[in-house]
């Protein structure tokens, strides 16, 4: 039989380094500060910790006494409302890839966005990913066996899901979490042979990456780092470096964004010390040119200038074999990308060149990747005082991001817009304007 997890609350109270003495003083406490006696001691503490459920009351008493805010308590769903981690960020482990997709689906509660994820432990989970330490990663073998044909209707059914153009996005993110449900309760409750394992570890880490940029794009960050990280989590179960390394990649992608690049570079120079698949390679490259020239700029253009070149030589090495998640992974990419890095760098002229380059290679089916691209183009253009060009791509970006329902790509054109207000009477400026404030 497999060793059990730790209950929540035993793994709860021990991410803070409480005795179970320091937690009925917690408890007091929380009680007292609305005039109040709780009459818990060690003797209840440890019947909770065996399942027995506390009241309401003492529900609130706990989250307080653990750092958190009231409102977390759902009393009628103990013990599922206590978080995992005190910094958001469930350590590697031989039981770590359900825990994480368990933190992951009770993090989506709205009410839990407070369990923000530090820089800190991203780069130190990274860290820890890369140095690839051995451990034993426990085996379904409770409960009912896991038939290999639902594994495969399980599998079919992510990949349409997952497959649909951005416009379906509204219609398919319930099913998708649904799916991910699922799979998670097969890697708890049931019983399966390693080979199958392996497709279940691997189909968790590819749904939660695709459920991660669902939540990245709708701008709920606190959820979309927690899918990010079951994600890694369950590549790391089934051995899949590059895979491990993309959702790394990811991570640091939303650092990034949130422009902590100290967070994203770190994160990813772990991530391509074990990512092989050279389409793999040329995304964390890209993506780590992109960080340092955003970070530091003309100081670190040598190290820019070195990503970038390998990212190009990657991106030639790349054939056919290549991971699903960077399979779109083209000279779009490396020109847009690019272009990003040098307009960082001052290299306006060649930037734009590159951007506008880019945009046009992109293929249809990616008009959302196109409309962030369009933004991009906006950026540079003003950059060159060019407000007319710059309005154009703007508007057509934005266009494109309500299209997609993508709100992080919409906020791409709104954090340009008080850009142009010097140049309100340019030709379609105004109309901008007026299509943002729609």
């Amino acid at each position: 039989m497999q060793e059990s997890t730790p209950h929540p609350l035993v793994a709860a109270r021990l991410a803070l380094g409480m005795t179970v003495k320091e937690f009925v003083v917690a408890i007091r406490a929380a009680a007292a500060r609305r005039g109040l006696r709780s009459g818990t001691d060690e003797a209840r503490v440890r019947k909770w910790q065996r399942g027995v459920r506390p009241n309401e009351e003492s529900q609130i008493y706990i989250a307080e006494a653990l750092g958190w805010p009231a409102d977390t308590v759902r009393a009628d769903d103990w013990p599922n409302w206590l978080p995992l981690t005190t910094d958001g960020v469930t350590p590697l482990g031989p039981h770590s890839p359900v825990t994480a997709l368990r933190e992951a689906l009770r993090t989506a509660m709205e009410r839990r966005t407070f369990l923000a994820v530090s820089g800190t432990a991203l780069s130190a989970l990274a860290a820890d990913w890369a140095a690839g330490a051995a451990t034993a990663l426990a085996q379904g073998l409770d409960g009912k066996p896991v038939g290999e044909d639902f594994v495969a209707l399980l599998e079919t059914t992510a990949q349409g899901l997952t497959g649909l153009a951005p416009e379906e996005y509204q219609h398919t993110s319930a099913l998708l979490d649904s799916c991910l449900s699922a799979v998670t309760d097969l890697l708890t409750h049931r019983r399966y042979t390693p080979a199958v394992g392996v497709r279940l570890h691997s189909l968790a880490a590819s749904l939660s990456q695709t459920v991660a940029w669902r939540r990245f794009d709708l701008g709920r960050h606190t959820h979309a780092s927690q899918y990010w990280i079951a994600g890694l989590h369950n590549a790391y179960a089934a051995g899949d470096h590059d895979m491990g390394a993309g959702l790394l990649g990811d991570l640091a992608y939303q650092a990034a964004w949130r422009r902590d690049h100290t967070t994203a570079a770190a994160i990813l120079h772990h991530a391509l010390t074990r990512a092989d698949n050279p389409a793999a390679r040329c995304l964390l490259q890209l993506r780590l040119a992109r960080t340092l020239a955003a970070q530091n700029g003309k100081r670190e253009r040598r190290a820019v200038l070195r990503a970038l070149a390998a990212a190009e030589q990657h991106l030639g090495d790349a054939g056919t074999d290549r991971p699903a998640w960077c399979a779109w992974v083209s000279e779009a990419d490396l020109a847009v990308d690019s272009g990003q890095a040098l307009l960082d760098l001052g290299d306006t002229g060649r930037a734009h060149q590159l951007i506008t380059e880019g945009e046009r290679l992109l293929p249809t089916a990616r008009d959302k990747t196109r409309g962030v691209f369009l933004a991009y183009r906006a950026a540079s253009y003003l950059d060159m005082t060019e407000p007319e060009p710059a309005a154009a791509a703007a508007a057509q970006s934005l266009l494109l991001a309500r299209r997609t329902g993508a709100p992080r790509c919409v906020s791409l054109v709104e954090d340009l817009l008080p850009r142009f207000q010097p140049y309100r009477h340019a030709q379609g400026v105004g109309e901008l304007l007026q299509l943002a404030a729609a």
